[in-house]
């Protein structure tokens, strides 16, 4: 058995990545890859993890994106991978500096795709800034098993908006929010939210964006009866589950805490299982109810 069947096997693949397009969308780069097995395997909410730097770079970790589209050959064609990238460290400024030809070493696809429907149910789709990069793929998955997607794009500002034009390719209900109400409605998207859960009647909400974001739209899921499926954005290290840098308190089913890896148990879950208590100004703690957690006295 040769590697790429064993890591084909193993539903993960690591291989050359080839920059085929670089396109700048308001404030964010759109990378597309030429990666054969990555495209095959890949499914709406799951993440690959890229080496940034060049082979004489001291960056030796690899940076995470979750993937916005996926794309497989045909045989003439080869596979595709799009990533939305902020160009906001020294390694994504690297990776976004890239022209088409150029290769980066890839992992994935990684993580735990975004759980379907079982049965036709209209659903809501909320991204804030560049997170909403991988719903508009989610989006056709979802009409293609006749759950019509509404999308709700929010951001601090229009520049940070991403894809509010090719929202209109996936879906005709599209509520766009602004912080400064450069375009749309001034404010969150939590403040129109719940109003749209009132029109479409939609029994899933599915979202991606900043972690206070993912508790609002948890908690608004919950109060109007809605299943919240969230994509998290804890920084992951490694992006394979051993540095558990990421873990975070979620809620199993037996109603017990525990620190799970956002990387392999997640990065989507359902929201009302986080524990959004253990957040605090953009730090996590361990709950003290949780498995493992230190007890007073040490005991």
């Amino acid at each position: 058995m040769d590697e790429i069947t064993r890591i084909r096997e193993a539903g993960i693949a690591q291989q050359p990545a080839r920059l085929a397009d670089h396109t700048v969308v308001g404030d964010y780069h759109q990378l597309t890859f030429e990666v054969e097995h990555i495209a095959e395997m890949a499914r709406p909410g799951q993440f690959v993890t890229v080496t940034v730097g060049g082979e004489m770079s001291g960056a030796l970790l690899r940076r995470s994106f979750s993937i916005s589209s996926a794309t497989p050959g045909d045989g003439n064609t080869p596979g595709r991978v799009g990533l939305v990238v902020s160009a906001r460290g020294q390694g994504t400024h690297w990776l976004v500096s890239l022209t088409p030809g150029a290769e980066v070493d890839m992992v994935g696809p990684s993580g735990r795709p975004f759980p379907l429907p079982t049965s036709p149910v209209p659903c809501i789709l909320v991204g804030g800034g560049y997170g909403s990069a991988p719903l508009f793929w989610l989006a056709q998955v979802l009409q293609e098993r006749d759950c019509p997607p509404a999308m709700i794009l929010g951001a601090a500002t229009r520049d940070r908006l991403y894809g509010v034009t090719r929202a209109a390719d996936v879906t005709d209900q599209v509520t766009v929010t602004t912080d400064d109400g450069s375009l749309g409605v001034k404010g969150w998207v939590s403040d129109v939210l719940a109003d749209v859960v009132d029109r479409t009647g939609a029994g899933a909400i599915y979202a991606c964006g900043p972690m206070p974001m993912l508790r609002s739209v948890s908690e608004i899921a919950a109060a109007t009866g809605a299943i919240a499926q969230v994509a998290v954005e804890e920084a992951m290290a490694c992006g394979i589950g051993v540095c558990m840098t990421c873990v975070m308190p979620v809620e199993g089913r037996d109603g017990a805490t525990r620190m799970v890896r956002s990387c392999v148990e997640g990065p989507t879950f359902r929201g009302d299982r986080v524990r959004w208590d253990a957040f605090d100004d953009g730090r996590c703690h361990v709950p003290p109810d949780a498995v493992g957690a230190p007890r007073a006295g040490g005991h």
